[in-house]
């Protein structure tokens, strides 16, 4: 038969029974009881499997058949059968292709339903020319797996092997991929670990892959270490692997691994880092893992030879409050901490600003410092825009609706020449204005409503006036986040975005600006003249966050890059005027 490439094998641990439910006519197959709560079908009844594509869900006790845990296609949604997918029929063209890794590296965050107005893989395809000609390394998606709706950020997945059919499906997902290493991008793939989505998540008729009564912020946690948990964590590491050798994905982001509630010995982090390590030898190609983690724990990305977890980095949200109240004068809520140039400073000779110090957002001491022995700054992935700090406030409004040209040009110049590696949102490259709102579309009218009212309980501690809430069911708020490509080729916004190209090029020709050794940045600054110098090796990079013009230091040197043209060394200093910036090399 043609169909082998699906096993037909499911895990349903409290099943009496299983059948395997196939095509139209729904003919059911009985399935045999296998080792550990799994169920597979016996030889003679794969015989009398159809070849080519078939459509087919898993029949529990007599019950109406569901999709397929494991499921790679759900061409009529996540309530109806699955179909299945051969991954190998995907002839690959990037032999040549090489992943860079983190160190050195720039990434480029997208939501592929908003990113092109068509809101498909083959159409953000169509985009890779413009991303290569930024310059980033690589393309980190939003989640693609299989969601109820036509459109959401991708959070509110439930089949997590599937790619969501209204963004093209599992063979397109493989296109871009292979498109984009052609260009030299590497892909990084959200994935969410951490939670299901409301509706169509069948897991739980299937095993315990949820802890009941254990809840995080999204609903009932996974079960990683309870009775039935070897299996669920097998369910992610599979998952993990599949990203790698099915679609030839180069690294993962692990959304909020902060939800994660797991006491086993070896924590999952650990598990998917080992893995991940062991599938890139076996592929002879570099992997790696990027968990979004609001703990501040660099044992997250210490090496497991000193009992850390071993992944390659994690996010510093620190990063990017220190920069927003900076340039914005935001205060309220969690930013309250971040009120200063000496915040900055720390945050950018140290990495975390919260390293154990008072959060009083939190209530609490949070976090520890980090040890430049056994951490290299590349492994702190930090940005100034993200979906998350542009969605999850009240409008969705990015910075560009606050700053002006040279605000957005001085947040470029410290996000690009950190000691880490940066990341952008979609569009932050030229000043986007478009906003980024929270969207979704359940078809459940009670969902929907219930989401909308989630929505603005969560903005009261920002001080965030509800009135400016979106609907989040309204397609309208869907639309509005749509970037608007035109607005890249005129005035300040083509400007801005020629800024970001240079920058992104000096610092790959800079060694200096790549240096991960947490020992080569060191800061000065002054709080009340509002500025602040960035030494990096012979390289330095000076900010004016004032009002006025200034001079800084000696003027020796040469100017590599000037976000103003009034930007000058002279013998007194480096001129700066108001709200500026320049990158320097010293004599």
């Amino acid at each position: 038969m043609s169909t082998d490439f699906t096993n037909f094998t499911v895990w349903a641990p409290e099943a009496e029974r299983v059948d395997l439910v196939v095509g139209p006519d729904a003919a059911a197959l009985p399935m045999e009881r296998a080792e550990q709560g799994w169920w597979r079908l016996s030889a003679g009844a794969a015989a009398q499997l159809p070849a080519g594509e078939l459509d087919y869900g898993y029949s529990l006790d007599g019950g109406a058949p569901l999709p397929d845990p494991r499921s790679r296609r759900q061409p009529a949604g996540v309530h109806k059968l699955s179909r299945t997918f051969d991954p190998s029929g995907h002839t690959w063209q990037d032999a040549g292709w090489r992943s860079p890794g983190l160190q050195g590296g720039a990434i480029y965050e997208l939501h592929v339903g908003t990113f092109t107005p068509e809101g498909t893989l083959d159409a953000a395809a169509g985009r890779l020319d413009y991303l290569a000609g930024l310059g980033v390394d690589f393309i980190e998606l939003l989640p693609v797996n299989a969601f109820n709706g036509t459109h959401n950020w991708g959070y509110d997945g439930v089949l997590w092997y599937a790619v969501q059919e209204d963004y093209g499906g599992p063979a397109a997902y493989q296109r871009f991929v292979d498109a984009a290493h052609r260009h030299g991008l590497g892909v990084i793939q959200d994935v969410v670990y951490n939670h299901l989505g409301p509706s169509g998540n069948y897991l739980p008729q299937f095993g315990p892959y949820l802890k009941q009564g254990d809840a995080n912020t999204w609903g009932d946690s996974v079960n990683l270490d309870g009775p039935g948990s070897d299996q669920v964590r097998r369910y992610i590491v599979d998952n993990a692997l599949m990203w790698f050798r099915d679609y030839h994905v180069d690294g993962l982001r692990l959304d909020a691994v902060h939800a994660f509630r797991d006491e086993r010995a070896i924590h999952l982090l650990e598990e998917l880092a080992t893995a991940t390590d062991a599938c890139a030898a076996e592929l002879g190609k570099p992997l790696f893992l990027v968990a979004e983690s609001d703990l501040n724990n660099p044992r997250l990305i210490e090496s497991r030879t000193v009992n850390g977890y071993g992944l390659a980095g994690q996010w510093s949200d620190d990063f990017h409050h220190a920069v927003h109240v900076n340039l914005t004068g935001e205060t309220q809520g969690y930013y309250e901490d971040f009120n200063s140039l000496a915040a900055l400073a720390k945050v950018l000779s140290g990495g975390f600003f919260h390293d154990g110090s008072y959060s009083s957002f939190r209530g609490r001491h949070h976090g520890r410092p980090i040890n430049p022995a056994r951490v290299g700054t590349h492994q702190l992935v930090v940005c100034t825009q993200n979906h998350d700090q542009v969605g999850n406030r009240a409008a969705g409004d990015r910075i560009t609706a606050h700053l002006d040209y040279g605000s957005l040009a001085v947040a470029a110049v410290l996000n690009l020449a950190s000691p880490f590696t940066p990341m952008l949102f979609m569009g932050e490259e030229y000043g986007a204005t478009t906003p980024w709102q929270f969207f979704t579309s359940h078809p459940e009218p009670e969902l929907g409503e219930a989401t909308a009212r989630g929505r603005l309980k969560e903005f009261e501690r920002m001080g965030w006036d509800p009135a400016t809430v979106p609907n989040p069911q309204d397609p309208a708020t869907f639309t509005r986040s749509k970037l608007d490509w035109d607005e890249a080729g005129r005035g300040d916004h083509a400007r801005l975005l020629q800024l970001y190209r240079e920058l992104i090029a000096l610092r790959r020709k800079t060694p200096e600006l790549t240096d991960p050794d947490f020992a080569a940045t060191t800061v000065d600054f002054d709080e009340d003249a509002r500025w602040l110098a960035l030494h990096r090796g012979a390289v330095t990079v000076v900010f004016n966050f004032g009002g006025g013009p200034q001079n800084l230091g000696p003027g020796v040197g040469e100017i590599l890059l000037a976000t103003d043209d009034g930007i000058r060394l002279q013998d007194e200093g480096v001129h700066l005027p108001a709200t500026s910036a320049a990158i320097l090399r010293r004599r």
